[in-house]
């Protein structure tokens, strides 16, 4: 196969040197779609791929195929051809075709043309609470969008820190493959990649304007939004980066095709795409698309998708290949989004849970799905790579890993952990990736108060009861402390922190941990000025608990 096989090379010299002839070097290996060939799924068709020693998919193929069949597309950078049948022709007919084309030599495989689907959540409710962080930002940065105070995914990443030192680097370059962008949003249009003509290719119309139709498909325009919408430009929301977008419209409003979405992977790269983020899946496992997410990475990019939207199914393609980083979708609260899929696949998560962003004709709206999750990982990757540019894919990959937080969820449900832009931006890659190293000895923990309660909570009639507590510092320096809740294992008790002394409320907190179970914990740095209010709510069950505070002190 064509393609620079080291992962270090610099693409960003690649797009620069391209220029205006952008969009000729990034359709190299893509044949032109036959005349006649419908936009969108295609239907009644079988892709062919051949092996790295053939001379042409195209010739190939051509031979074995039957007399009511014919090539609409071939792509001989990913080594394919798409057959396509007639309407009429029976199941049987393609199977056959299947199974006796794989006989040929240079032959690998033969698989349908089947259609994904953009993983956006319609018309959930999602937690709304407030998000806890572990980072510590330091001054942070305060955008001037309008929108910024509605938003709420930009802070539970932390990029208000990592915005101290980047708002993105328009070097750093994000292909959207989705739904067509309108990239002449006013908060889309500063960030849209020149380099190419109308900032994209369609592979779903075959033409070089990837432009939403008149009707719907709002979904690439949003999740475009989310990595890279304008920042600090007086317009509508925050996206996450200022990094330069490709649109790859590669999903129409009924879906997009196997071989569309893997020839907007391969033309992605081929632009020298730094990040590919794919918001889709639904298609299942098939070999063409590995091979194109394989070639991405070859060449250089980090490519990145929706873990799927099944309610806790299992990790969707292409998000569970080895060469995609799957996301995950956290709410407001940094608990799992319910409609989340989960699997030891998945590397990250993101807030994806009635998430603000740009929608199509200059408007605004909040999605939810792993499908906004996504791109905020996408947009992190990208003040990252602007933060430390000569990281290659893997290094941005393993530094993303090594700077997110856990937020106390399982690891086939959060990964390595909820993405934070500050720590990723922060931390010097190979160094100390803790946010918060464990204090020196002596600095913190000579002097330890314990203080316990205990009570018990039961539903009985009355709905969910809760128990409010009250704490004040008693050691001289405080300089942390740390807040348990044990309960029985056949109940949810969830845990409220205030560190001002009022009575917390299961909407009015500062901090607050809650899980599956009575098992909770909260832990805190203290200046010396705190007063803890604390609430122990039952969300179901019943029982007696034990409610722990250790406090340091030096």
């Amino acid at each position: 196969m064509v393609g620079n096989n080291d992962p270090n090379f610099d693409r960003r010299s690649v797009l620069k040197a391209v220029g205006a002839f952008g969009a000729l070097f990034g359709i190299s290996g893509v044949t032109s779609a036959t005349p006649g060939r419908e936009p969108g799924p295609r239907k009644n068709e079988i892709i062919v791929g051949v092996g790295a020693s053939a001379s042409s998919a195209e010739a190939t193929v051509k031979s074995h195929i039957p007399s009511n069949a014919r090539i609409v597309h071939t792509n001989e950078t990913l080594g394919y051809a798409a057959v396509k049948f007639p309407e009429d022709a029976a199941g049987r007919a393609t199977e056959n075709f299947k199974q006796n084309v794989l006989q040929a030599d240079d032959v690998e495989y033969a698989e349908e043309n089947v259609t994904f689907h953009a993983l956006e959540a319609k018309g959930l409710e999602t937690d709304d609470g407030d998000a806890a962080t572990e980072s510590d930002v330091g001054v942070n940065y305060t955008p001037n969008d309008p929108s910024f105070g509605s938003q709420y995914a930009p802070q539970q990443v932390n990029c208000e820190g990592a915005w101290d030192t980047t708002l993105g680097d328009p070097d750093v370059t994000i292909s959207i493959v989705d739904q067509g962008v309108q990239y002449d949003h006013p908060n889309l249009a500063a960030n849209m990649d020149g380099s190419v003509s109308n900032h994209g290719h369609d592979f779903v119309d075959s033409d070089d304007d990837p432009y939403p139709p008149s009707a719907g498909e709002n979904h690439g325009t949003h999740v475009a939004g989310i990595a890279g919408g304008g920042t600090d430009n007086g317009e509508g929301h925050a996206g996450i980066s200022n990094c330069s977008m490709l649109s790859a419209r590669a999903l129409g409003s009924d879906g997009g095709s196997l071989s569309g979405i893997a020839d907007a992977v391969q033309w992605s790269a081929d632009q020298g795409a730094d990040i590919i983020n794919m918001s889709l899946g639904g298609g299942g496992y098939t070999q063409l698309l590995e091979d194109a997410c394989s070639y991405a990475h070859s060449q250089g990019s980090l490519v990145i998708a929706a873990a799927g939207n099944d309610y806790g199914g299992s990790v969707s393609y292409p998000a569970a290949y080895d060469s995609v980083v799957a996301v995950s979708s956290l709410d407001q609260g940094e608990t799992l989004s319910a409609f989340s899929n989960v699997g030891p696949e998945i590397e990250l998560a993101a807030p994806g849970g009635n998430v603000l962003s740009s929608i199509n004709w200059d408007d605004y709206d909040t999605f939810s799905g792993t499908s906004m999750a996504s791109p905020v990982v996408a947009g992190v990757a990208g003040l990252t790579l602007s933060a430390w540019p000569s990281l290659s894919n893997d290094e941005l990959r393993s530094h993303l890993h090594e700077t997110a937080v856990d937020v106390g969820l399982a690891s086939n449900e959060q990964g390595h952990g909820r993405v934070d832009a500050h720590n990723a931006v922060a931390t010097e890659p190979g160094s100390s990736t803790d946010p918060d190293p464990d204090p020196e000895p002596g600095d913190c923990g000579d002097e330890v108060n314990t203080t316990t309660a205990e009570g018990e909570l039961s539903g009985g009639t009355a709905g969910n009861p809760s128990d409010a507590y009250s704490y004040a510092l008693e050691t001289a320096n405080p300089c942390s402390a740390t807040v348990t809740l044990d309960g029985p294992s056949n109940a949810t008790f969830d845990l409220y922190l205030t560190l001002d002394g009022r009575t917390p409320t299961t909407t009015d907190y500062d901090e607050r941990s809650y899980n599956w179970g009575a098992d909770e914990e909260i832990a805190v740095d203290l200046s010396g000025d705190e007063e803890f209010g604390i609430l122990v709510d039952q969300y179901s069950g019943s029982g007696s608990y034990t409610l722990t505070i250790e406090e340091l002190g030096s």
